[in-house]
């Protein structure tokens, strides 16, 4: 236990390091985008770089770095394709705040709150240039390897658009008629792709992993990801941070693991006080405290954090067979004690 809560530790304090790294990156690629005309400045470029700065852990690219480095290859080979998917975690941000009429993100304004939708659609669309933009660009990789990047890219794109639609078309037609499974299929395509599988999955590929290492660090990262999305949730529910987005998921009316769970385990009334309090968008401190209640009483918590438990812990075991012990490796499976303990 001492040394998982090491790994732990271990990695939480190399993502605060190298996460300074990509900011810098970040800050660099965008001071030296000027546009033609000034106001690409004002209405582009600024306000986008503003954003990104304020985007969490850069956790995607430094992920997609260590899984280059731990099959054997050199990590800075694949920073341009890891930062291309910070990119799309950017676009992802911008265009799923706008769907989701959301005002807040991470304690600031939302970007179309700023800035207005227009410009905050264009914005994204800009990020979402600047994926396969990234990898295209970058002369350190063969044309080979960019294209299987770019192939991944492609995908991990695909695959989030089709989760975004499930989630934004049960927002719409009021669908709470959902299981665990309809919930794991959202999730694992909105946010597992691109918050883990494909960061794995490419920075394998560029260090020239074989095909069965590839898909045993994609598995893993597509684990790790529903785990991640999974913790995140639960922090939004049982977090300490009391910031304006403290329990949003609640305010919004998000399908999340815990609210499907408790809409199929709670009993009849608290089933549907739980909905109405869903469909009513309250901000109340005292409702919010009420429906996490529910799902307290429901066991929907506790089944959450189990089941974010599990995913991560199997397929941890399943990697360790298949890398090499190097540091590397090392902090990759401890990425799954962070989340982990972040879920608890």
């Amino acid at each position: 236990m001492a040394l998982d809560r090491l790994n732990e530790l271990s990695f939480e304090l190399y993502l605060r390091k190298e996460g300074k790294k990509i900011d810098a990156f970040l800050d660099e690629h965008f001071s030296a985008e000027q546009g033609a005309h000034s106001d690409m400045l004002r209405y582009l470029y600024t306000p986008l770089a503003e954003f990104s700065a304020n985007s969490g852990k850069r956790h995607r690219p430094i992920i997609c770095m260590l899984a280059c480095e731990a099959v054997g290859g050199d990590p800075t080979l694949a920073l341009r394709s890891a930062i291309a998917i910070e990119h799309f975690h950017t676009a992802a941000l911008i265009h799923d705040d706008i769907q989701d009429d959301a005002e807040t993100r991470r304690g600031e304004p939302c970007f179309h709150i700023k800035e207005g939708v227009a410009l905050a659609i264009n914005a994204g669309d800009l990020a979402l240039s600047l994926v396969t933009g990234s990898v295209v660009a970058d002369t350190s990789l063969d044309d080979t390897t960019k294209i299987a990047v770019l192939r991944e890219l492609v995908n991990m794109t695909t695959r989030t658009i089709e989760g975004q639609a499930l989630d934004i078309g049960w927002a719409r037609d009021n669908r709470f008629d959902l299981d665990v499974s309809d919930y794991l299929v959202m999730a694992t395509h909105k946010t597992a792709f691109y918050s883990g599988a494909t960061p794995l999955a490419v920075g394998a590929i560029i260090g020239g992993a074989d095909e069965s290492l590839v898909e045993s660090l994609r598995s893993f990262g597509q684990a790790a990801g529903l785990a991640f999305q999974i913790q995140d949730d639960l922090i939004n529910l049982t977090g300490s941070d009391r910031s304006k987005d403290f329990r949003i998921d609640i305010t919004e009316g998000k399908r999340t693991l815990m609210v499907v769970h408790a809409l199929s385990n709670a009993e009849p009334e608290a089933r549907d006080r739980l909905l109405s309090i869903l469909h009513s968008r309250t901000s109340d401190p005292a409702v919010l405290e009420e429906a996490v209640q529910i799902l307290e009483e429901a066991g929907s918590i506790d089944f959450a954090r189990a089941l974010a438990l599990s995913l991560i812990s199997d397929e941890k075991a399943k990697l360790a067979e298949a890398l090499e012990p190097n540091k590397a490796s090392q902090l990759l499976m401890s990425m799954a004690g962070f989340f982990i303990k972040r879920a608890q």
